[in-house]
């Protein structure tokens, strides 16, 4: 495409302009310039600026493009390999539609271990912009957020057993998924490019349904039966990760498991206190009477969210800060003694109910 300077730059910013009105939103910076330049070529970012909100057949895209179908497909499917635009197979054709930044080609970027981008310069880009000023503010979601978080089912309380529901237990979700894919914690894998990953595993990014799919079809991840999946959420429990899902009631598409160092969820709680995970509807409750104050549960919080403190008798037990709590059941699980257990909170999420629900509520809720 032969633009000239300033139409290039019309163009990545056409495409910005588009991205920051998706639903999750993409606030528009400097940075967020240089990623763009960075991920899509002129012809895919000229492309992707004429999206629709809703999935697109290729002849509305051409339409909207003035780009015959025949040079068209190419470039899609291009953007497709990369994670910039999802294609979404329909009987006997495919949708495509646009990503967002996240959860979208942020985590598509990093899930590739082999890739002829300069992963080193995008982490650092990357990693820039999400503490810009007021892009987690934007991307975390006002009264509905991007995720939940999922409590460890061995610490449901057996007298409220049998009133959870089965979008609050992780095993659940994955049952009825009937498997999915295991892929690279792209939070993980950024933080390795900048130096600064934990000893935790990567391979344990779980996609569920039509998602997995996707995955699957583009090379970022490996196939997974129900007994993998249940695997890796076995595994991930014992270092102590945190389990956050999609945050939707009905075939949730992800589950993470993450950790305050290098997620970006996490991470947001600890550096700023932005929330971009509802919490489980359980809490902490702490039986004194048992505590040995051996400090395993405030070591072991990922959010820094309990803490050993002095009592006027003399004791030290862990306090809770439950403003910062998100009911995920590590401390409880690091307890030797049980003087942590989990109780359901009085206020209890019911999540949007699929994915088009929770867009929605996104589109309301920032005037959209």
């Amino acid at each position: 495409m032969g633009h000239s300077v300033n139409n290039k730059e019309e163009i990545y910013e056409a495409l910005a302009q588009r991205l920051s009105k998706t639903p999750e939103g993409a606030p528009i910076n400097e940075h967020l310039m240089a990623i763009l330049r960075q991920l899509y070529t002129e012809s895919e970012a000229m492309v992707g600026s004429k999206f629709a909100a809703i999935p697109m057949p290729l002849a509305k895209i051409a339409g909207l493009t003035g780009i015959e179908e025949s040079a068209l497909k190419p470039i899609l499917d291009g953007m497709s390999d990369k994670g910039l635009v999802l294609d979404i197979p329909r009987k006997d054709t495919f949708y495509y539609m646009l990503t967002p930044m996240l959860v979208g080609f942020f985590e598509y970027t990093f899930m590739r271990t082999g890739s002829n981008l300069d992963l080193k310069e995008l982490a650092e880009l990357f990693e820039t912009y999400f503490h810009s000023p007021g892009v987690m503010e934007e991307i975390a979601g006002m009264d509905t957020k991007v995720m939940r978080t999922l409590i460890y089912e061995n610490l449901i309380p057996l007298a409220v057993e049998t009133e959870v529901l089965d979008y609050e237990k992780a095993s659940s979700i994955i049952r009825q998924a009937g498997g999915g894919a295991i892929s690279t914690c792209a939070c993980r894998h950024e933080a390795t490019h900048l130096g600064k990953a934990c000893d935790a595993p990567l391979e344990v990014c779980m996609s569920l349904g039509g998602a997995a799919e996707w995955i699957i079809r583009k090379g970022l991840g490996k196939p997974a039966t129900v007994e993998d999946l249940l695997e890796v959420l076995k595994q991930t429990q014992e270092l102590g990760l945190v389990h956050l899902c999609d945050n939707v009631l009905n075939k949730p598409t992800y589950i993470c498991s993450c950790c305050g160092c290098c997620c970006k969820v996490l991470r947001s709680i600890n550096e700023r206190q932005i929330f971009a995970t509802h919490p489980s509807n359980f809490i902490p409750a702490v039986e004194s009477e048992n505590c040995v104050s051996c400090g395993l549960c405030a070591e072991k919080c990922q959010i820094q969210a309990i803490a050993l403190a002095d009592q006027a008798d003399g004791e030290t037990l862990p306090v809770l800060n439950s403003d910062l709590c998100i009911g995920c059941g590590v401390c409880a699980d690091a307890c030797p003694s049980g003087a942590l257990t989990m109780i359901r909170r009085e206020e209890i999420l019911i999540p949007p109910e699929n994915v088009k629900e929770k867009m929605k509520r996104f589109a309301t809720e920032k005037g959209r």
